[in-house]
């Protein structure tokens, strides 16, 4: 039988728009995913911070992995707020903490930190739909 923490790294390992963000699995619990990425130089917007995307993106990641670790979930809402900006050479911290999980939903509160001082960047909430198990993705 394979681990919660060996099946997030299987997921992560196959999620090619995460690889390129450069997105490693940090720590897994029994209801909580934490990923990193570090900010680079092409991760900044117009003004020169780190593009919305990007935090939303990162966010994004931890809810998938949170969500699918148990079984297969498709993200169905979710909400960013940026809190505080971030610039290259930061490393963010997205932890991804489940609050409910029934039947049919699961839904997630994520929290992106700036590693250096452990500042919030970005909060998220996300629902997923979880899949019958005969349901494809």
């Amino acid at each position: 039988m394979t681990s919660r923490a060996e099946r997030a790294a299987q997921l992560l390992a196959a999620d090619p728009y995460a690889q390129s963000l450069g997105v490693r699995l940090v720590e897994i619990t029994d209801l909580s995913v934490t990923v990193a990425m570090v900010i680079g130089e092409g991760h900044h917007n117009f003004v020169g911070s780190t593009h919305g995307g990007v935090l939303f993106s990162l966010a994004d990641v931890a809810l998938s992995l949170a969500g699918n670790v148990p079984g297969p979930a498709v993200a169905i809402d979710t909400h960013l707020a940026i809190t505080a900006a971030s610039a290259a050479g930061d490393e963010l911290v997205a932890t991804a903490t489940e609050i409910t999980r029934g039947r049919t939903l699961s839904t997630y509160r994520v929290e992106v930190r700036r590693s250096s001082d452990d500042r919030i960047c970005g909060t998220f909430t996300g629902t997923n739909y979880i899949l019958p198990p005969d349901e494809p993705v």
